[in-house]
């Protein structure tokens, strides 16, 4: 086992051992923490097929309804707020600029960037976005990201919402950021921090750990190590987290399966026992009630929410 920092190449050590507890990929990981830069790492190593077959054919999007897509849209106000929709990097990026967005997921992100007059493209390792390629005529490369692919400094923006973490080489990947941003662009990054509150009170079933597939989890040192590394500068981070992940912390503690096994939660057609059907109606009245959302914005403005956003410029 390489304990190596993934960062600053510092000795780590291990933390603890995780399991897929939302999909059902066997196996178990062991969590290091490295002991100069804080960063944390999943030892786990995955084939870029791997990886394919991994989101592919283990994360839901195979179920998604084509017919019911829809692009994220517009927000603000108090309500915005207190849900934590600035928590995603697109509510950062103004409007008509040239973006990519790495990791874009279903696409719901690049037909808000469209609809604000943006020259979008996007990235996504998941072979089901193409269902939504095709349809949307959005301009997706399906794949990893391979920074070949693109102009040296052709984008003003770049970002990765909840991407970062699922990297086996961050420093790698920022570095073809860097390649393709223009001088002055911005790369905004949002990516779960698991020196907040969440991991502390749930240990090992905090929501966010979600092994194998978030193999990375930044402090802000070793964000900002790997940023210098690639040749960017760590302007910003701020926590703000989405009020929703709470309510699904406690169901996913109510849910969490042993290895293996898929989570009713997660995966589409679980099914629940009649004590569990009782306390998610629970659980569902006190999200209604916003207590969810009072506990997140407390822990956010104290700067321990579950949620970091990072800005990195290229001088």
């Amino acid at each position: 086992m390489n304990k190596n920092c993934r960062i600053c190449g510092a000795n780590s050590s291990i933390k603890n051992h995780l399991n897929d507890d939302r999909y059902g990929y066997t196996g178990i990981f062991p969590l290091l923490k490295c002991a100069s830069c804080g960063h944390k790492f999943l030892q786990a190593e995955f084939s870029p097929e791997s990886l394919r077959d991994l989101y592919t054919n283990y994360y839901p999007r195979s179920t998604f309804d084509l017919e019911g897509y829809q692009p994220y849209q517009e927000c603000d106000g108090f309500k915005a707020w207190f849900d934590g929709e600035e928590s995603s990097t697109f509510r950062w990026v103004p409007q008509n600029v040239c973006v990519l967005d790495i990791g874009c997921g279903f696409g719901e992100s690049l037909g808000y960037y469209q609809a604000r007059g943006c020259d979008v493209y996007g990235v996504e390792a998941d072979e089901n976005i193409r269902r939504v390629a095709e349809k949307f005529d959005y301009k997706v490369h399906v794949g990893l990201f391979d920074a070949s692919v693109y102009e040296e400094n052709f984008f003003d923006y770049v970002t990765m919402s909840q991407v970062i973490e699922h990297v086996t080489d961050p420093v790698q990947i920022l570095c073809g950021v860097a390649r393709i941003l223009k001088p002055g662009g911005v790369a905004i990054l949002s990516t779960p921090n698991a020196g907040g509150w969440g991991a502390r009170v749930f240990g090992r079933r905090w929501i966010n750990w979600h092994a194998p597939y978030h193999l990375q989890f930044f402090t802000l040192q070793s964000m900002r190590i790997a940023a210098e590394q690639a040749g960017l500068v760590l302007e910003k981070a701020i926590t703000i987290t989405p009020s929703a992940w709470l309510h699904y912390q406690w169901i996913h503690l109510l849910s969490c399966p042993p290895e293996g096994v898929v989570s009713p939660f997660w995966a589409p057609g679980g099914k629940w026992s009649f004590m569990q059907k009782v306390a998610l109606r629970t659980l569902e009245i006190v999200h209604r009630c916003k207590i969810n959302h009072v506990i997140t914005r407390i822990f956010d403005t104290l700067g321990m929410g579950d949620n970091r956003l990072y800005f990195l410029r290229k001088p």
